[in-house]
C-alpha cells in the first residue's frame, strides 16, 4: 500500500466537506485505535446525524450503504481508514489523525474556537485602552482590574475547551 507522507489540504477539505464523511471521522477520531464493523460504525454515524440513539431503521440502512459504496472506500484510498468491504470492518490509520486539524470544534453563539479566542481578546485590549485612555464609562475601573479579568476569561475559556476535548483525542498533542 503506497502511504503518503502528508495529506494536501485539497484532499483534507474535499474528505470533509461531506457532513457523513466528517461525522465518520469525528466518530473514528474520538474512538482512537478501535476496530469497527461497518454495522457499528454505521449506527454510531446514524445517531449522531438524526440526534437520537437509535436512529430510526430507515436511517440506519441509507448510512451503512453511503459508507460502505462511497465514503469509505474514498477514505481508504487517502489511507484514512484500512476498509476490509469483504469483511466490513474498518481501521483509522494514522494520517486519520492528521484531520484532526481541520475539524474546528464550535465555541458558543457558534463561534469556532479561534474566533471566540479573538474576539475576546479584541474586547479586552479596547476595555483596557478604553480604561487607560479616560473613557468616561470605564475609566472609573483599575486597568489591573480589567486585565485580571481578561486572563482569567482567557485560563477560564480554555480549560472548559480542554475538558471537552475528549480523552481519546489527546493522543493528538503527543
Amino acid at each position: 500500500m503506497l502511504h503518503r507522507p502528508k495529506l494536501a489540504d485539497g484532499d483534507a477539505y474535499a474528505i470533509l466537506s461531506n457532513p457523513r464523511r466528517r461525522e465518520t471521522v469525528e466518530t473514528l477520531l474520538a474512538a482512537g485505535e478501535t476496530e469497527f464493523s461497518l454495522r457499528d460504525l454505521s449506527e454510531l454515524v446514524a445517531s449522531r446525524e438524526a440526534g437520537c440513539a437509535p436512529a430510526p431503521r430507515p436511517h440506519r440502512a441509507s448510512v451503512y450503504n453511503a459508507l460502505h459504496q462511497t465514503h469509505l472506500p474514498k477514505l481508504h484510498a487517502l489511507d484514512i481508514v484500512d476498509y476490509d468491504p469483504n469483511r466490513k470492518l474498518i481501521r483509522p490509520q494514522p494520517a486519520a489523525r492528521s484531520l484532526s486539524r481541520y475539524l474546528d470544534t464550535v465555541a458558543c453563539f457558534g463561534l469556532s474556537w479561534d474566533e471566540y479566542y479573538r474576539l475576546l481578546g479584541i474586547v479586552s485590549l479596547c476595555l483596557v485602552v478604553g480604561v487607560l485612555a479616560g473613557l468616561p464609562v470605564v475609566s472609573a475601573v483599575d486597568p489591573l482590574v480589567v486585565t485580571s479579568i481578561a486572563l482569567g476569561l482567557f485560563a477560564l475559556s480554555t480549560a472548559y475547551q480542554l475538558y471537552n476535548i475528549p480523552l481519546s483525542r489527546w493522543s493528538l498533542f503527543k
